[in-house]
């Protein structure tokens, strides 16, 4: 018996990363999935974003499960386009009791070379794409009247200062600030919101050229080994990034009812990257003055 059998979880970014990780980790525990994501690039992000392919892989995966998947390309920034597949997704399974907002984007800049459209779109999708999912999804559950989980991902930056991230920074402190906000006016309906708060993550987001690159001080041709020396010093456990999967554990105890009075809490799986000691050295980006490439470079303590 699965911890979240009978239940239908809806799961942005599902395509790849942390969502196909939380998809096929829910299905694995018994959940039908609505599985949701863009699956197109957007030109201000520089490493490649996920695809048709990708979101098949994932329904492909879920499936194998044995549980019933409903794939669709959407976009978070497109409210319109939620509620149609919210609505399929309600057709379709009969009910809706798990929401995952998930997508997300990084990009790295100081605060003063980030361009007018990297910001747009940072809130636009971190943000604002939280809130549309929500938006999307929160009147089936209040209608449905049995309660529910919604879990939004957030991040460690969404607790503490990242230099060079100021626009991520700023979105995923909002995140948490909307799930507080979330959970108090969702409790009447015993609706519960929480957040998820992880470390560097082990994703395409974090392993492509241009980030290894980046950790091997902008220099081409950088290897996994290179990256994982200079990220291992971010956290305080030695290890250079935690893996899809142990986000996944927190988002189904949060969904599961071994958390049934458990809202309005922020989860955080960091390997201990919030240490005093560590916090003070942590690696910092910069782009060159000709704001194509970036180098690495070191706070002082």
């Amino acid at each position: 018996m699965g911890r979240v059998d009978g239940k239908v979880a809806l799961i942005t970014g599902a395509a790849r990363g942390q969502g196909r990780s939380h998809a096929v980790r829910l299905a694995g525990e018994g959940a039908d999935i609505i599985a949701v994501d863009r699956c197109r690039q957007l030109e201000t992000v520089r490493y490649p974003m996920a695809t048709p392919a990708d979101l098949a892989e994932t329904a492909r995966l879920v499936e194998q499960q044995g549980r019933r998947v409903l794939a669709r390309e959407a976009d978070v920034r497109d409210l319109p386009r939620l509620r149609e597949v919210v609505a399929e997704g309600l057709a379709g399974f009969g009910r809706l009791d798990i929401v995952v907002a998930n997508a997300g984007i990084g990009v790295i800049a100081p605060v003063w070379e980030i361009t007018e459209d990297e910001w747009r779109d940072m809130f636009d999708v971190n943000l604002t794409g939280v809130w549309k999912t929500v938006t999307a999804t929160v009147p089936a559950l209040i209608e449905q009247g049995e309660g529910g989980s919604i879990i939004l991902t957030s991040s460690l930056s969404g607790l503490i200062a990242e230099p060079n991230l100021a626009h991520y920074t700023a979105a995923k402190h909002g995140v948490n600030g909307l799930m507080k906000v979330l959970a108090q006016e969702l409790a009447p309906h015993f609706i519960r919101v929480n957040s998820v708060n992880p470390c560097t993550v082990d994703t395409p987001m974090i392993q492509n050229e241009t980030i290894k690159d980046l950790f091997n001080g902008g220099r081409q041709g950088a290897t996994e080994a290179d990256f994982r020396a200079v990220a291992t010093e971010l956290n305080a456990l030695p290890l250079p990034w935690i893996d899809a999967a142990d986000v996944s554990n927190a988002v189904v105890h949060l969904a599961c009812d071994e958390s049934r009075y458990v809202t309005g809490i922020v989860h955080v799986i960091d390997a201990g990257a919030q240490s005093p000691a560590k916090v003070p050295g942590r690696t910092s980006f910069a782009r060159s003055p000709e704001h194509d490439d970036l180098r690495l470079e070191r706070i002082p303590k």
